[in-house]
């Protein structure tokens, strides 16, 4: 039996196998007017073929909680009510091919408002549907970057409103797992790395002021998110700083933190946060960072990171390094990656009537 094609329960969602697709941007919604942040035709049909293709879990690239919380001006958003309509019809597909539909719940902070990657993805302002970012500190992401407005308490207390309000349109959308982005130098890693917070108030400084905001924010969505359904937090493990940053061992101690507020499972990336920070780059790099959460905390992890290959996959889970892995480049270039595994390790996996030629 592999291990790759086992199904796997969290809370009273069961998943049928182990390969995910972590939430990766498209870039292609509407940037203002009505359909600001409503997923199109595009993101059904990028969602549809990966669940076609046997993918167990699908977590929808990050939505912005509100229009600044967005990393460009053409990201999904789901801050008001005809965002949900347009989700429901993709969550519904995906539900159709046995895939569990997921959606990452974001703010970008210091580092939004920036163009789509492909056009070179540097700040945007007003004149090209911009704004002004926020931060736990007014310190720019990179050079370049604009200096971002430090949010007050108030702020910050109406922020962790906010993903408590998109966790229930996410709901009503039609989502059974909700995660919440806390990595890759957005708005909660922000305030989580004394790298970018620089606070003197009750939301810096101390590890425990530092994990507030993100504490705040896991409490308010699990509070409107339902016991039966599993709730995840992406986290980066290492700002790949060699002092002054968030590092593996924070990782391991707030794993638990995280744990007791509620998070079933915490999908383990790294880096972002810093612009100048060396990261050794390969196969599989991330995937030691999830395997020492799973060995020293009860928390379950899903691994990211170049994860490519068939044999690659199923030792990561067979090994006990993470219970998931979490396939992004190679889910692009193969949509139907997860059919193509399963018959290579003799796995069951999902395959629509109208492809049974394929088997």
């Amino acid at each position: 039996m592999s291990a790759l094609f086992e199904t796997y329960t969290l809370r009273d969602v069961t998943i049928p196998n182990r390969v995910w697709m972590p939430p990766m941007c498209q870039y292609s919604a509407a940037p203002d007017g009505p359909d600001a942040g409503v997923p199109d035709d595009w993101h059904f049909a990028h969602y549809a073929a990966r669940a076609a293709g046997g993918t167990g879990l699908i977590i929808v690239e990050a939505t912005g909680v509100s229009p600044e919380g967005r990393i460009s001006p053409y990201d999904l958003g789901i801050w008001y009510d005809t965002q949900v309509e347009a989700f429901r019809r993709i969550t519904r597909f995906l539900v159709s091919q046995g895939t569990v539909p997921a959606i990452q719940l974001a703010h970008a902070g210091r580092k939004a408002s920036t163009d789509q990657p492909w056009r070179g993805g540097a700040p945007v302002g007003a004149d090209a549907h911009g704004w002004q970012p926020v931060a736990p500190s007014p310190v720019p992401f990179a050079d370049g970057h604009p200096v971002p407005g430090e949010l007050t308490v108030a702020e910050i207390q109406q922020i962790v409103g906010q993903f408590a309000d998109a966790a229930r349109r996410a709901l009503a959308a039609g989502f059974e797992i909700a995660e919440i982005h806390g990595a890759h130098g957005y708005l909660i890693n922000e305030f989580l790395s004394p790298y970018s917070n620089h606070r003197t108030d009750a939301y810096g400084g101390s590890y425990e002021n530092r994990t507030r905001f993100a504490l705040q924010v896991v409490d308010a969505v699990r509070e409107v998110w339902p016991d039966d359904k599993p709730l995840f937090f992406r986290i980066s493990a290492t700002d790949w700083l060699e002092e002054a940053g968030w590092t593996a061992d924070d990782t391991v101690r707030f794993a638990a933190d995280l744990q007791a507020h509620g998070i079933d499972l915490l999908d383990v990336s790294t880096g972002g946060n810093a612009a100048g920070a060396r990261i050794p780059v390969g196969p599989g790099y991330q995937v030691p960072f999830a395997a020492r959460v799973k060995a020293e905390t009860s928390l379950p992890v899903a691994a990211v990171g170049l994860i490519t290959d068939v044999e690659q996959a199923e030792k990561i889970i067979a090994n006990g390094e993470a219970d998931a892995v979490l396939l992004g480049r190679e889910l692009l270039r193969s949509p139907s990656w997860a059919r193509h595994a399963a018959r290579e390790l003799g796995g069951d996996v999902h395959v629509p009537d109208q492809y049974h030629r394929s088997v």
